[in-house]
């Protein structure tokens, strides 16, 4: 006799008996829908519809498939296993769980097992073959079963993978410039099944951080990877209990905050976020914490006119060019000092920490390299721009 192999069973049994339960089909398939309707709770009920089809096809075609997989075992499932995979899709569609499907299966295996066996009784079987039959009929019904569980996990799968597209489809909605128009907001935010918030900020970081931002953050926000970036529709960010979750998102990621306010001031809350992300990560601002963006909206002027920025900066740092590159550094921090304080020395000595002294002789200094223009606000202005747009460089 074959040596038994429990992933495949009835390939171990003889393919006679194959002959003494095909006869037995019909009376086994309605015991079984009987009892699958008498015992599982959510399948009792007319079998009609494509409910009923799918539970009477799946029920005659596993007992039809485990006969011609006795007198050939070799021969394989092939197509049939679709109808089972089919069967768990199903499940997912209707709202339920895979416990209903479980149960049905349970129940089919007792079935087939009690009037299959009774059909072999007479033909002389010894002790072996009744418990390879038991076996096969169970290892076999564990294979559709798995085949089932297969199937709702795809169709979970897909669905999230709707849900995500979209979720994305809506936060780029939302965040284009015209906005739309707020009926179309609302419709698209239902279909996507997302709840219209009465301010909301975006958010922006790196694509790889957005899976750990989202989990940080609450279950209303909306997340999608838009052009690269991970944006994430915060909704109600200045609300009670916010800020905290907000921080821990920004824990290990740089996450930079577009300012709140309607649906439709997304595409400008999005604009901002993703300068200010630009900027952190360019280093030119703190990356601890959230990075908000109306915090530092010169620095994001600088950014964002960084071709006159830089024109403005080879005009007015010229003077330093003849210095070495460590001295240049020197001035520089002096004169940045010197236009955000109005020239003070004291406070100039404070923020650069060092002996008021030391800083009117590095004021001298300045004006034998700028000169006039130090007393010119015009010059003087242009000139803040040129170090700030240095600010943090070599």
């Amino acid at each position: 006799m074959t040596t038994f192999v429990e992933s495949e069973s009835w390939s171990a049994l003889p393919t006679g008996i194959a002959d003494l339960i095909e006869p037995e089909l019909d009376a086994v398939t309605a015991e079984i829908l009987a009892a699958i309707a008498a015992e599982v709770p959510e399948y009792a009920r007319p079998l009609e519809g494509d409910f009923g089809r799918g539970v009477r096809r799946g029920v005659s075609e596993a007992l039809r498939q485990f006969v011609a997989l006795i007198r050939d075992p070799g021969a394989g499932r092939g197509v049939g296993r679709e109808v089972y995979v089919e069967l768990g899709r199903g499940e997912l569609r209707q709202g339920r769980t895979l416990d209903s499907l479980q149960a049905a299966y349970r129940v089919g295996a007792r079935v087939a097992w009690r009037r299959l066996s009774i059909a072999v009784r007479g033909a002389d079987l010894d002790a072996e073959a009744l418990s390879l039959l038991a076996e096969a009929i169970f290892a076999y019904i564990d294979e559709l079963s798995a085949d089932s569980v297969e199937g709702y996990a795809e169709a979970q799968a897909e669905r999230e993978d709707e849900r995500r597209r979209r979720r994305r489809e809506l936060a780029s909605l939302f965040v284009r410039s015209p906005p739309p128009a707020a009926a179309d907001a609302r419709a698209a935010a239902q279909v996507a099944g997302w709840s219209l918030p009465g301010r909301v900020a975006a958010l922006a970081c790196a694509e790889d951080d957005l899976p750990t931002v989202a989990r940080r953050l609450p279950a209303d926000s909306l997340t999608a990877v838009l052009d690269g970036i991970g944006c994430v529709l915060f909704p109600d960010p200045d609300g009670p209990r916010r800020a905290a979750p907000l921080e821990r998102a920004a824990s290990g990621a740089v996450l930079a905050v577009g300012p709140a306010g309607p649906v439709s001031g997304l595409p400008e809350s999005w604009r901002l976020a993703r300068g200010a992300l630009a900027v952190a990560e360019a280093g030119a601002l703190p990356a601890r914490g959230p990075v908000r963006a109306d915090d530092h909206l010169a620095e994001l002027l600088l950014a964002e006119g960084s071709a006159l920025v830089g024109r403005i900066a080879a005009r007015r740092l010229r003077p330093l060019e003849p210095l070495t590159p460590k001295a240049a550094a020197r001035m520089r921090e002096t004169a940045l000092a010197y236009v955000r304080h109005g020239g003070n020395s004291v406070a100039m000595a404070a923020e650069l920490h060092l002996h008021p002294q030391t800083v009117r002789y590095r004021i001298a200094r300045l004006r034998e390299l700028f000169g006039a223009e130090l007393d010119d606000p015009d010059a003087r202005f242009e000139l803040e721009i040129a170090l700030r747009s240095r600010e943090g460089k070599t």
